[in-house]
């Protein structure tokens, strides 16, 4: 993997994506150190009163995740099933390294890790893996070695799609799980090769969910998983496990102190769900199209409230709007102004987006992981905003996503 830093845009946070989110990719260079995003990490509490929304999204309710806790195995068991899911897993995850071709000559650039998806010779594996190579070797847990081809690669995602012509035969497909299913505190097991040891196996629990984490561009991922599984440089691309031996996410990244690039206890893998939209999409045409809005926000919060005097304090504040993109043709309106509560400066005038088709919007995170995982380009969506102390319903008719945003910023 390449030394250059991908580092998530520092100005307000971009539909599609910039949420704060410290993260580290994962992967390893040959040619010395890894790939790094260090970024401060941030969370908000905010406590919310009552407030007059439309009827059309009242009494709407987002129930939990109906999860059943089962009694905790002995430790026998669950070594047992951790003996018998590696033994099940692990011939379908692969070790990969990279070369660059310079005057003739194929140097090693990159190591990471990956996993066979279809019995065609589809291995899924991070972007920023194998983005740039000029040849790809894959190595099976039996010791076989096959060329690869990059079949497909987003960078938006950090997915890729490289492909084998044929399979060791203990390699068979893993199976997908379900991002619904997986709830805070379920054990979880890595698969993959870090810091090239191929083969490695650790455990660990899912630590939080729905982190939104920075991808190759200037865009960010939604709905990422957090683990403690230890997952180190070279883990990239490898699977991350239920106990089922579903997979349920691609390890992507770590989260340093800027001292190490190794395992602090908070790992990154990106969403199954992302997967299964983007995957095919590689595999099909080589490319993947995301949604977008094309504005930029962040929460809305009692002090933007009391600056604009208004009772809404739940929502994805639009502190600007991109010329020219989908949601300036539709006449959404950004911050036109600012104003002092408490001693803070506070953005008004922008629009605050409450509901889209009717679902509810409490925070800027959850426009940008309907926006990602809800909706396509050239799809429309109906946005509740409140302007003015007045809620109306707008549609916006959705474009692709643009390469780059750095052009486009105010």
């Amino acid at each position: 993997m390449n030394k250059n830093k991908h580092k998530p845009n520092n100005k307000l946070l971009w539909l599609l994506m910039i949420l704060p989110i410290a993260a580290l990719a994962c992967g390893i260079s040959a040619r010395g150190g890894s790939e790094e995003v260090d970024v401060s990490a941030s969370t908000s509490s905010v406590t919310t009163e009552t407030t007059a929304i439309p009827e059309t999204i009242q009494n709407q309710v987002i129930a939990p995740t109906d999860v059943q806790i089962q009694p905790a195995p002995s430790l026998a068991e669950e070594q047992s099933t951790l003996i018998s899911l590696y033994l099940n897993v692990n011939p379908s995850v692969v070790n990969i390294t990279t070369y660059i071709v310079e005057d003739g000559v194929a140097y090693p650039s990159s190591q990471g890790s990956g996993f066979v998806i279809d019995l065609q010779g589809h291995i899924v594996t991070n972007a920023h893996v194998v983005h740039g190579s000029s040849q790809i070797d894959v190595a099976f847990s039996d010791g076989i070695i096959e060329p690869a081809e990059i079949v497909g690669q987003d960078l938006h995602s950090d997915l890729a799609v490289i492909k084998v012509e044929e399979l060791a035969p203990d390699s068979m497909p893993v199976e997908l799980g379900e991002v619904r299913e997986i709830v805070v505190g379920e054990t979880v097991v890595a698969i993959g090769n870090p810091f090239g040891l191929g083969g490695t196996l650790t455990r660990g629990i899912v630590s939080a969910l729905g982190r939104t984490i920075p991808a190759l561009t200037s865009f960010s991922i939604p709905s990422s998983i957090q683990t403690d599984a230890a997952i180190n440089p070279g883990n990239s691309g490898g699977p991350l496990l239920n106990l089922e031996g579903e997979v349920i996410g691609v390890n992507a990244q770590i989260q340093t102190n800027g001292a190490t690039n190794s395992n602090q206890g908070v790992g990154f893998a990106i969403p199954v769900s992302i997967v299964k939209r983007v995957v095919p999409e590689l595999i099909a045409n080589g490319h993947y199209d995301w949604a977008w809005l094309g504005v930029m926000g962040t929460d809305m919060t009692p002090t933007f409230a009391e600056a604009m005097d208004v009772s809404v304090e739940k929502g994805a504040y639009l502190s600007a709007v991109v010329d020219g993109g989908p949601a300036n043709n539709a006449g959404l309106l950004g911050s036109d102004g600012t104003a002092t509560v408490n001693g803070r400066n506070s953005p008004t005038g922008g629009d605050v987006i409450v509901a889209i088709n009717g679902e509810p919007v409490s925070s800027f995170d959850d426009l940008l992981v309907y926006i990602a995982l809800e909706s396509s380009p050239g799809s429309e969506v109906i946005l509740t905003i409140l302007r003015n102390g007045e809620f109306q319903d707008i549609t916006v008719k959705l474009d692709p996503r643009p390469d780059s945003v750095e052009s486009l910023l105010p």
